[in-house]
């Protein structure tokens, strides 16, 4: 604790981190003060039968996300899922088009140009998600004895300002990754995550001595089984393996270079979160396309993948975070651009030819590390299931997988 102080101390000393730091504070709050913002011509009393829709389930995880706009009606309610199902769209186009992989290398002006085409395609989704969103708060507003506002009108600028509002929220996470601390759309989840976390512990705790039983002992094992997770998670995100290069001497001048042994880092698991929110973008489809409804002329299948504690869902949605995890490491590692550039400053893998033999190598390798820390990555993503299968409360039970981001 101690430690800790003292480094914040240095930190607060140091005049551009502390800008920073005040800047992504100021930043947060902005965003958790639009979470409360309801919707224009919405009564914010009649909103209980949405509160009990989003108190589990799938519906329960996008509220989470969206750190509990989503069941305030609030004009950020569609939160920052919009961008990132554009991102993995823009990203599978980039493997599939030609002409994404031009303008992907085209430096930082190729970077920009992609950024506005996932901006362009962030607004198409919002302006499919939008109306959606307005029919199950319609048919959830309407279990409780009351009604929205009727007509064209309302919808449609009720559908504007819930795009504006993601759109907003989306440019607050640009901004504090350039002017604050960095990740910035990390950084609004993980704010929309740890937001629920206190009233969750609170309601676990209650929950354990009331009616569930166990009372405090359960409730501090759960506290000590999330705190693992959250360390093996850990361990998985900074696990690396150390492959050893030797540079080779060479004479410049009157100056001798190389003649070293030095290591290269692979990561375990290079890919980091971004598989999980991937796969976790593209199991809300289902539920997008139905309007949000849980109605009972909905199909097996729309249940099926609508209930994130049915086999089937938690199986395609580990299969996916394992497909996605190999697909970002792909496109992040590059082991023939690795081995090039080891080749260019005369450095070499003992017992492995420069060149291709060595970019074979490092493939073999990561596709290796890389197998162990999808399947781990796709088990954290799924806890939340087997917790709720112990006896957990379903709140509770979420935080074993959302600590994740």
């Amino acid at each position: 604790m101690k430690r800790f102080i003292e480094t914040l101390t240095n930190i607060w000393k140091i005049e551009d981190l502390r800008n920073r730091l005040l800047t992504t504070v100021i930043f947060v709050l902005i965003y958790r003060f639009g979470s409360f913002v309801v919707l224009p011509g919405i009564d914010a009393h009649t909103l209980t039968a949405l509160k009990s829709q989003t108190s589990g389930g799938l519906l329960g995880l996008l509220d989470m996300f969206s750190g509990g706009a989503f069941s305030n009606a609030s004009i950020f309610a569609l939160g920052i899922m919009p961008y990132i199902s554009a991102s993995i769209v823009i990203q599978l186009l980039t493997i599939a088009f030609p002409y994404f992989q031009k303008i992907q290398r085209e430096g930082e002006s190729g970077r920009r140009k992609m950024n506005q085409i996932t901006r362009y395609l962030t607004v198409f989704i919002l302006l499919l998600q939008g109306p959606s969103y307005l029919v199950n708060l319609n048919v959830q507003v309407a279990q409780a004895g009351f009604a929205l506002p009727g007509g064209f009108w309302f919808s449609a600028t009720s559908t504007i300002i819930l795009c504006a509002g993601s759109m907003f929220v989306m440019w607050l996470g640009e901004r504090i990754t350039d002017k604050g601390i960095g990740n910035g759309i990390s950084m609004i989840i993980m704010i929309g995550i740890i937001a629920r976390f206190p009233s969750a512990v609170i309601r676990e705790f209650a929950f354990r001595l009331g009616d569930a039983g166990g009372g405090l002992v359960m409730f501090l094992l759960e506290i000590v089984a999330l705190l693992i997770v959250i360390g093996l998670a850990i361990m998985l995100v900074q696990g690396t393996r150390k492959i050893p290069v030797q540079y080779a001497k060479r004479v410049v001048g009157n100056k001798q270079y190389g003649g070293v042994r030095q290591y290269i880092p692979l990561k375990v698991n290079a890919a980091g979160v971004m598989p999980i929110i991937f796969a976790q973008a593209i199991m809300f489809i289902p539920i997008t396309l139905v309007g949000f409804t849980q109605s009972d002329a909905a199909g097996g299948f729309v249940r099926a993948f609508t209930d994130i504690h049915s086999f089937w869902y938690n199986f395609v949605f580990a299969v996916m975070i394992i497909a996605f995890t190999y697909f970002y490491t792909a496109i992040t590692v590059n082991p023939k651009q690795m081995a090039e550039d080891m080749k260019r400053n005369n450095g070499f893998i003992p017992g492995i030819k420069p060149g291709k033999q060595t970019a074979e190598y490092l493939d073999v390798i990561m596709s290796r590390i890389t197998l162990p820390g999808s399947f781990f990555l796709a088990f954290v993503a799924i806890m939340p299931s087997f917790a709720s299968l112990l006896g957990i409360s379903q709140e509770f039970a979420q935080f074993f997988g959302e600590h994740r981001c």
